[in-house]
């Protein structure tokens, strides 16, 4: 049978990588609707429609979906009311990755679990904790450093680095405050010294085959992404073990797309760490890495489109720009300086407001090895000011 067409993507979520996501498709002729719970989020400016609704309502959510009756609904967020996805599955409503997926990734113990007791991958060692005397009693069993965050959060929301006994509490009280929905379980997990931290996106395609791109190094500040680089330097035996991780989690959850797993790389150990089962912000990179971007190839495995050679093209690098205060609404200054910087593309995420610590754009670098590119998006990014409209 012959596939018509273009097709109708449905977006919940349209942040700065729902907005590349819409792109990509709307470059393939699709007809995109963005959803979000306030209008002319980033994914909105560049879609045929855009709908503004809660979408942790499970009631608002299938009156969109069924009233729209799209090809695909890609979930791009995790705040959302992800138990009526597999009613609307039933109904013959492709969900991407799948339902299972998309409920099993929001929270951490789920897909913690299904890692490290399902499938036997090595993870940190962790506990959870529903109550603060629970929190202590885990924690002294662990042992410090460790980490303490919400079982369900986004962008690092709610986690904290813990030194000591004395910093619990206010490490609770962090954790309860930054959960998405009612949640009042956290995990507690041991801090481990790793040598780097890795994304390895993984794509499923309608076949059930496997594809991976070149391994992207990342670091995160509070949990959230600040820089990325492409290709990280892995052995060969490193790079096996996680391209076997990803695939065998993947497998688990089966589905079509693209999913951003993430590791720590402990001298020849290779520790499981997350995973998202749509494209990941540390995958920014792959706008100027790669012959395909992580946006392209996730519209492409949606579709049942073909992937040829995924090929990292040059040394790359990305820094975050983020809101240094809480603003109203915003401007930019310094975009001039940045965009003097040789190799460079700088992207402003189109967001109307900022609070401290937000990522309102990115710069991406290209370079003769991964110090320069690396160098370049950092100079780029640190001309670039949010400011007061």
């Amino acid at each position: 049978m012959i596939n018509l067409y273009p097709k109708t993507l449905l977006l919940l979520g349209s942040g700065e990588l729902g907005k590349e996501v819409a792109i990509s498709a709307k470059r393939l002729g699709c007809k995109v609707i963005a959803c979000d719970r306030y209008s002319n989020a980033p994914a909105m400016q560049v879609s045929d429609i855009e709908e503004v609704f809660n979408m942790q309502d499970p009631k608002e959510l299938k009156k969109c979906i069924r009233r729209h009756k799209p090809d695909f609904v890609i979930p791009e967020i995790e705040a959302l009311a992800v138990d009526c996805l597999a009613e609307l599955e039933e109904e013959g409503f492709k969900i991407i990755p799948n339902s299972k997926a998309t409920k099993i990734t929001m929270n951490r113990d789920r897909i913690r679990d299904l890692a490290s007791k399902d499938l036997g991958l090595k993870t940190a060692k962790y506990f959870y904790a529903s109550n603060l005397n629970e929190l202590k009693a885990r924690a002294s069993e662990l042992g410090f450093p460790l980490i303490i965050k919400p079982i369900m959060s986004s962008s690092g929301k709610g986690q904290s680095f813990v030194q000591n006994s004395c910093d619990l509490e206010k490490a609770w009280d962090i954790a309860i405050h930054g959960a998405r929905g009612t949640s009042s379980t956290v995990i507690i997990e041991e801090f481990l010294q790793f040598d780097l931290e890795i994304t390895l996106l993984t794509i499923r395609q309608n076949d059930g085959s496997t594809l991976f791109c070149p391994p992207i190094g990342h670091e995160q500040k509070g949990g959230d992404y600040q820089c990325s680089w492409q290709p990280a330097k892995l052995n060969n035996a490193n790079l096996k073990q996680a391209q076997d991780m990803a695939k065998k989690v993947t497998e688990k959850l089966g589905g079509t797309g693209l999913f951003g797993v993430e590791f720590f790389i402990c001298g020849e150990e290779v520790i499981f760490s997350e995973l998202s089962p749509r494209p990941h912000d540390t995958g920014l990179v792959t706008l100027i890495s790669q012959n395909y971007s992580e946006f392209e190839l996730h519209v492409r495995a949606v579709l049942g489109l073909p992937i040829p050679e995924i090929i990292n093209t040059k040394y790359s690098a990305s820094r975050v720009i983020l809101a240094n205060n809480n603003l109203s609404s915003v401007k930019f200054i310094g975009l001039e300086k940045a965009l003097t910087e040789k190799n460079t593309q700088i992207l402003l995420f189109g967001k109307e407001t900022a609070r401290k610590g937000r990522r309102m754009g990115v710069a991406l670098a290209s370079g003769k090895d991964l110090n320069e590119a690396r160098l370049i998006a950092d100079k780029a990014a640190a001309y670039v000011e949010v400011i007061e409209n």
